[in-house]
């Protein structure tokens, strides 16, 4: 079981960090709010601006134009002294709509009201009387007067007779107005430097958390342990294969695809696919359901036979995918075969031993009773049937390595009490070279030992393994067949089958598996057929070219 630890990495190297990483977000982020925000707050200040001004523009130009509408304003101007009805019946007007000054004056812009009493009677201040004097129109103007620099709205007074009369001016200083505006600008930037720090101390909640998930690293840390880690998975000897919790590739070194593909392939092209598209044998996905590991499973992988560890990654107690190493056990079988072969001689020799210490002590026996003549009939019976045995393995087989794999198993079956026969009209006089001869000596060693295994828990005499061999036309066959109990007939379609077996035990079904394979690498077909001895019989065809 694989699981991720914070204190895994706290002793680890470190490389030297120049910037925190925590202390690099919550500056970055911070940046990015201030000056986010800070756009924004040069945005609304111009448009607060703006429409203030545009309000108290449209304020002033509404007042002007109430005031101008008044039926005793207008018939005031026909009186000899306007001011004595105008004054009085503006101030309250003014005091009510909190405007700066309502100045109301004649077609020639001489005053009948004005805040300051003493300048009734004066010429108006500004020059910006000529648009409402003498073409009619109402609008709003910013100008100096006699107060100062104020936003005003002009309207003219039109008589009765639809005549121009006189003016309303209705002003606010400038002054006042960006008064106003300067309080809104203070409320809105005191909004925003909240908004500011609530945004800073969310991007150190955000920049811990990172942290925390990090396990603490630093980028410069992450870096370094991915390029260690990626080198060491991609120079490691044994092939490795990642999935997540559904079953998705999420790594494959390079190990993984020679052992898969007999080549190296550009590292995505597997990544994102279902682990069954490209493994359908693989049992990783019984890990992540059961998350029990496996450990030295022995499996077909592509052309070579490998040894297969399988384990649940685990954090924080959830299953969140799986981890597959196989070790290439293909190198290690060409020695096996090698070994195989000297202890097939070793058996032979054994086997020998064995026989001709029981026919030595028989031979005592009838020399102790005085019996020569029996002993001597003894030892030529013997001595002609291993001599036979050898004759025509040497006539029909010119192959040496061939006839002793034959001879090594016909001594193991003499051992274990199996009859082992070889046809009288069997003949192999081609010869094989290279693979092909490497696949057959391999294949009749597995079918063979299958054979012998199979007949020796059958009660005599039906102990028999029989081979028949010849290569008369263009092929080479070899028919293999036994008195065991046979193959049922549903499971005669699995026999070939990776990891299918009818024995009991672990690491059962590849015998027949790698012999399935070799013999097609070379060519060949292998055929289950039913013996005539009661059990299997497997026919094995060899093309010669």
């Amino acid at each position: 079981m694989i699981q991720y630890h914070n204190d895994d990495i706290s002793h680890l190297y470190r490389p030297k960090v120049t910037f925190n990483l925590k202390l690099k977000m919550i500056t970055l982020m911070g940046l990015l709010i201030i000056g986010m925000f800070g756009i924004i707050g040069f945005f609304l200040q111009h448009f607060i601006k703006d429409a203030l001004e545009k309000q108290v523009g449209e304020r002033t130009l509404n007042v002007a134009q109430s005031v101008a509408n008044i039926p005793e304003l207008k018939a005031a101007f026909l009186l000899n002294d306007p001011a004595t009805v105008i004054q009085p019946l503006v101030a309250p007007i003014r005091e009510a709509t909190g405007a700066e000054y309502i100045v109301v004056g004649n077609a020639e812009e001489i005053r009948y009201s004005h805040l300051k009493p003493n300048r009734i009677g004066k010429r108006m201040v500004g020059g910006d009387n000529e648009r409402a004097l003498q073409h009619g129109e109402s609008y709003v103007s910013k100008a100096v007067g006699s107060l100062g620099l104020s936003l005003r709205g002009k309207v003219p007074i039109i008589s009765d007779e639809g005549d121009i009369i006189g003016i309303v001016s209705v002003g606010f200083l400038v002054d006042d107005v960006q008064s106003m505006i300067s309080n809104y600008h203070k409320e809105l930037w005191y909004v925003l430097l909240l908004i500011i720090g609530i945004g800073i101390f969310g991007a150190i909640l955000i920049a811990n958390y990172i942290k925390k998930i990090l396990f603490g690293l630093e980028p410069e840390e992450i870096s370094h342990l991915l390029l260690q880690k990626e080198t060491i998975l991609q120079s490691t000897h044994e092939g490795l294969i990642a999935v997540d919790k559904r079953g998705f590739i999420t790594m494959m070194n390079a190990a993984a695809q020679r052992l898969l593909f007999d080549r190296e392939c550009p590292k995505n092209n597997f990544v994102g696919m279902p682990i069954k598209e490209l493994l359908p044998h693989s049992t990783l996905t019984e890990v992540l359901e059961h998350g029990k590991s496996q450990y030295d499973k022995e499996m077909l992988l592509g052309k070579n036979i490998v040894l297969v560890n399988k384990v649940p990654i685990y954090e924080d107690d959830t299953i969140v995918g799986a981890v597959s190493t196989f070790r290439n056990k293909t190198e290690i079988e060409r020695l096996t075969k090698e070994l195989t072969r000297i202890k097939q001689y070793a058996n032979t020799l054994r086997a020998q031993t064995h026989e001709f210490s029981n026919k030595l002590y028989t031979i005592l026996g009838l020399l102790q009773l005085n019996k020569k003549q029996e002993a001597i009939d003894f030892i030529r019976k013997e001595s002609d049937i291993h001599q036979e045995w050898i004759r025509f393995l040497m006539e029909r087989i010119p192959d040496s390595m061939i006839n002793a794999i034959l001879l090594g198993k016909l001594n193991q079956a003499n051992e274990l009490r199996v009859e082992m026969s070889i046809h009288p009209d069997s003949q192999l006089t081609y010869r094989f070279s290279g693979a092909k001869r490497e696949a057959l000596l391999t294949v009749l060693g597995n079918l063979i030992e299958n054979a012998i295994e199979a007949a020796k828990n059958r009660k005599q005499p039906k102990r028999m393994v029989h081979i028949f061999f010849t290569d008369i036309g263009d092929d080479v066959i070899f028919e293999i067949e036994d008195s065991g109990p046979g193959i049922k007939g549903e499971d005669a379609n699995k026999i070939f089958i990776q990891g299918f077996s009818t024995k009991e035990g672990s690491n059962r079904g590849i015998g027949l598996a790698l012999t399935n394979q070799m013999i097609s690498e070379i060519g060949g077909t292998i055929l289950l057929e039913e013996s005539e001895l009661g059990g299997a019989c497997f026919v094995i065809t060899i093309p010669k070219d």
